[in-house]
């Protein structure tokens, strides 16, 4: 038997708006043409009007001197810098808020979702307080209390608190010791990696041996031991290349050691607690949202309540909490913009700040401070989505 050949139809220009599926096509390459030449009719005419009024356009300007200071940089930079190697110092102190803070309203926020349903009536009412006063009032206004409690109640550098011997806490900031890298430092940076390197191995073969046999190892502490013993051998190994800076109050402030500014502290804290506050209430939603039935049927096995918790539930959990999560990150990062409201010197204040009124590049420099906020959102939301489809549950 034969088989039947079809002869494809031949394209027709009349099919562009009598076939349905060539025709939707059509309308969409038109509303793009039409979008493309709408933005380059208002880039044109801005650019247009810019020459007439004499402006002048480009980014020639990153390249001159940026004539200001800025008081936290973690790189090199001096008010003879350039444009350019300001707002790499905004863009640094942008992604240390955001990377600190996403850290820390992640710990805070499933720690306050998951005391949520506790059933001690005490703390379960504690955390209900904390989320609904800290999530209902302007994160502007938090960041502007924190900075006004550090700055006027914190005692000045000479009366300063010492917490821990080396470490001062004043109106200045926090004051702790710092790293010093001499000669022979990589070894310590190379036995990092292998930790880092080991501890994920030494993770998915205790994850293969539990699906096999159901025998847990102490992962976390084991990983958290590696991580930190193998780096502390290499340096004691290679002759101790590294050692500290201490900090020592000399005329009005403390010289040496790392200083963590009281800018930096208020933003960050603000951020942290008032986005955990969001992210209390996605974990308890994700929590609630698994079958009461799993945590009966891990009891009934002799499971504990925080092996139940942390085995069943909330890998269970994650696929309802994993996708507001993602906003929550994004919310910080874009939420970090507000530092300008306490001096602290990101992307927005450099950039797009100083660097603006200085040269008059408005559009130009706001131009890099968006392109940079949405790089910032898009790097997030590939990470988050690449982690969400891991944790998927897989159908069979």
């Amino acid at each position: 038997m034969s088989a039947i050949e079809f002869e494809r139809p031949s394209f027709k220009l009349e099919d562009l708006w009598t076939d349905r599926r060539w025709r939707g096509i059509g309308i969409q390459v038109i509303a793009i043409g039409a979008l493309f030449a709408f933005l380059a009719y208002i880039v044109n005419n801005t650019i247009n009007n810019l020459h007439l009024l004499g402006i002048e356009t480009g980014y020639g300007f990153l390249s001159e001197p940026s004539n200001y200071d800025i008081n936290q940089h973690l790189i090199e930079y001096s008010s003879r810098s350039t444009h350019a190697r300001a707002a790499l110092v905004g863009i640094l102190n942008t992604l240390l808020i955001a990377v600190t803070g996403v850290f820390a309203a992640t710990l805070i926020g499933f720690a306050a979702g998951v005391l949520r349903l506790s059933r001690n009536w005490l703390i379960s009412r504690i955390m209900y307080i904390y989320v609904e006063v800290t999530r209902n009032v302007p994160v502007l206004l938090q960041i502007l209390f924190w900075h006004a409690l550090v700055v006027h109640s914190l005692p000045r550098p000479k009366q300063a608190l010492e917490p821990l011997p080396g470490t001062f806490l004043s109106n200045r900031g926090f004051v702790i010791p710092s790293f010093e890298f001499n000669e022979g430092s990589w070894v310590i940076l190379a036995a990092f990696v292998v930790a880092i390197i080991v501890a994920i191995a030494f993770a998915r073969h205790a994850r293969k041996v539990q699906d096999a046999t159901g025998k847990i190892y102490p992962v976390i502490s084991i990983n958290l031991a590696i991580i930190v013993g193998l780096p502390i051998l290499a340096h004691f190994a290679a002759g101790q290349p590294v050692g500290l800076e201490w900090p020592a109050l000399k005329g009005f402030n403390f010289r040496g050691g790392l200083v963590v500014t009281p800018e930096f502290l208020a933003l960050w804290f603000a951020l942290s607690v008032y986005t955990a506050a969001f992210i209390a209430e996605i974990v308890r939603a994700g929590i609630q949202a698994v079958s009461h039935g799993q945590t009966e049927a891990a009891y009934a096995l002799g499971l504990r309540p925080n092996w139940t918790m942390r085995l069943i539930i909330l890998p269970q959990a994650l696929r309802v909490i994993i996708p507001p999560l993602i906003s929550e990150y994004l919310n910080l990062t874009k939420n970090s913009s507000l530092a300008i409201a306490v001096g602290y010197m990101d992307i927005v204040a450099t950039i797009g700040g100083i660097s603006l009124n200085q040269t008059g590049r408005a559009l130009e420099s706001m131009s890099i401070v968006l392109s940079l906020y949405l790089l910032f959102s898009l790097l997030i939301s590939s990470v988050m989505n690449w982690y969400n489809k891991r944790v998927a549950l897989v159908e069979r």
